[in-house]
């Protein structure tokens, strides 16, 4: 299936839903997913949601105007709780301004489920539960990707650039294309259905703003249309159900060739998840997650466990995760 969304680009324009809404004291919990962007290939284009990790928002009406956070769990204190220095506050912030309910008083609990700085787009997930609860809670019903150019700005306050590839499948599901950020035009792909994710998180730091002040300015017109063929490439397989298109296609001759030198053994771990049965294998955001494309369960599960083992054995500690791609995006849980 594919879906284009286009006009997000004015959040006034975009969200103008007919509110009703819960009174004081009501509250509800939703999880939304963590995301792998870029999909080696397209760099701040190309994004897509998997099952797990992901985050938690509780949010609950108050009766004094005003958004307060009251409580963030599994962040070891890195996070604010400063309304006006936390993506979720600030994103949802933009929202109530834009529908007209400044009035509302909002309480917001944040329940980090995922590493923080793993290029798994943690602020992304963080930031979409938030604001899928605050449309909830407000009986918003129109689509949820209205609330992209909102999620925008938490992304822009996380990282210095508000761009839309993990937010964007975070919020929609699935696979996603970003065609174009002036106009936002955003399209969501078809992709195979027995496509598995492989995803290994090194314990290193790698910060996003870092990641992305080493990237080249300038680049080579044959580098460019080495580029642009493996996205179109990799475009054309997910609409194919081509796996071995999707899988040729994933190289990148741009970005990855700089920001793998931050990923301790990362060619030494992409040729150990070929060898191993993996079908593609890249740079999961920033870093310092990498992922690989498999065929079954059963191969993504190898590949995971034997990097992992790998890390271990050059002291280097890590999380894995292996998922199907979450084709849901956020949902309620409480």
């Amino acid at each position: 299936m594919e879906e284009n969304i286009e006009g997000l680009k004015n959040p006034s324009a975009a969200t103008s839903p007919p509110l009703g809404g819960r009174g004081a004291g009501s509250s509800i919990s939703v999880f939304a997913p963590a995301t792998v962007a870029n999909v080696v290939c397209g760099f701040d284009v190309l994004g897509f949601a998997v099952n797990e990790p992901g985050d938690e928002v509780v949010m609950r009406i108050t009766n004094k105007p005003g958004i307060t956070i009251s409580k963030i769990t599994g962040d070891d204190g890195r996070l604010p709780l400063d309304p006006a220095k936390n993506t979720v506050s600030v994103s949802v912030q933009h929202y109530l301004q834009s529908v007209g309910r400044t009035d509302i008083g909002l309480d917001i609990e944040l329940h980090k489920k995922m590493p923080i700085g793993s290029g798994l787009g943690s602020s992304s997930a963080s930031t979409v539960a938030g604001l899928f609860a605050i449309k909830t809670l407000l009986g918003d019903d129109t689509d949820p990707a209205t609330l992209l150019p909102f999620a925008m700005k938490g992304e822009e306050m996380a990282c210095g650039h508000g761009h839309a590839d993990n937010v964007a499948p975070a919020l929609m599901g699935g696979f996603v294309l970003i065609r174009s950020y002036e106009p936002l035009d955003v399209v969501r792909l078809p992709h195979p259905a027995g496509l598995w994710c492989a995803i290994v998180f090194p314990d290193v730091d790698v910060p996003t703003r870092e990641a992305r002040q080493i990237i080249r300015n300038k680049i080579l017109m044959k580098d460019a249309v080495t580029q642009w063929g493996n996205i179109a490439g990799l475009v054309s397989g997910l609409f194919m159900n081509d796996i071995e298109l999707i899988g040729r296609s994933m190289k990148d001759i741009l970005v990855e060739p700089v920001r793998s030198m931050l990923i301790p053994d990362f060619y030494l771990m992409r040729e150990m998840a070929m060898n191993l049965g993996a079908v593609s294998f890249g740079i999961s955001g920033s870093g310092p997650s990498v992922f690989a494309f498999t065929r079954d369960e059963e191969t993504a599960k190898r590949v995971t466990q034997k990097l992992q083992q790998h890390l271990t054995s050059i002291n280097i500690g890590s999380n894995i995760y292996v998922s199907t791609i979450n084709d849901k995006g956020p949902r309620v849980i409480g």
